[in-house]
């Protein structure tokens, strides 16, 4: 550990940021961006965030839309906010405690777990900024995930 947190969960923090971003730039629900990139690619994203991590976040970005084909969809949440809207960074951040608390509860590692995560219910709830369950306390998200159902 090199600074505040495990070097994997700053990772994961970075790719939870991308996958935010892209969903943001292409209109998407972020479940269309992690199945278009696919389990390989978000593995290499992974394994190399500390890297990518100094790049420019827009030309990674248009890196990732043009090489998966990633469509302009019409999922604009940003848009559609009526309050104020988190950035790409603070839905990483709440994505990151959600697949930690599930890899270190469950014994999953983070890549399949990310994948999962955005392909759950929860993953919609979260996307909507115009309810407070995106920045309800992290254990009460693992909860609700785990149940399946908002508590």
């Amino acid at each position: 550990m090199n600074g505040r947190e495990k070097k994997e969960y700053n990772d994961l923090f970075f790719v939870c940021s991308l996958i935010e971003y892209v969903g943001r730039k292409t209109k998407n629900h972020r479940n269309v961006v992690v199945n278009a990139i696919g389990k390989e690619k978000l593995q290499h994203l992974y394994d190399l965030a500390d890297i990518y991590h100094s790049e420019n976040m827009d030309k990674i970005t248009d890196e990732l839309i043009t090489t998966y084909s990633i469509e302009t969809g019409v999922f604009d949440n940003v848009a559609d906010g009526q309050y104020l809207i988190p950035s790409h960074w603070d839905i990483g951040k709440v994505y990151k405690r959600l697949i930690v608390d599930v890899c270190n509860e469950q014994g999953k590692e983070p890549i399949e777990t990310l994948i999962e995560v955005y392909n759950s219910w929860l993953s919609r709830k979260i996307e909507n900024f115009n309810s407070s369950l995106y920045y309800e306390n992290p254990g009460y998200l693992y909860e609700s995930y785990r149940k399946g159902e908002v508590l």
